[in-house]
């Protein structure tokens, strides 16, 4: 068995209101000095040694994300 992250973030020309109100929260209780926030998603899935880079590509590119306006990384975590 192995673990797989996949994060999913909006792309770069994509506005994000959820980031945008957390930069807004932030100055409001008083934390200064972020001038940017972007809110993505994170999926770990539990996979066996039958699940290959390519099907986990395919699983993120066609299930995890919309590939109109986010990106996304997979990466295997070692425990």
């Amino acid at each position: 068995m192995a673990r797989v992250v996949v994060d999913v973030m909006p792309k770069a020309e994509i506005l994000d209101p959820q980031g945008q109100a957390i930069v807004g929260a932030l100055g409001r209780l008083g934390f200064a000095g972020v001038s940017d926030v972007r809110q993505g998603k994170r999926f770990e899935l539990e996979v066996d040694d039958t699940v290959d880079d390519a099907a986990l590509e395919r699983i993120a590119e066609e299930l995890l994300t919309n590939t109109v306006i986010e990106n996304f990384s997979v990466s295997r975590v070692s425990e």
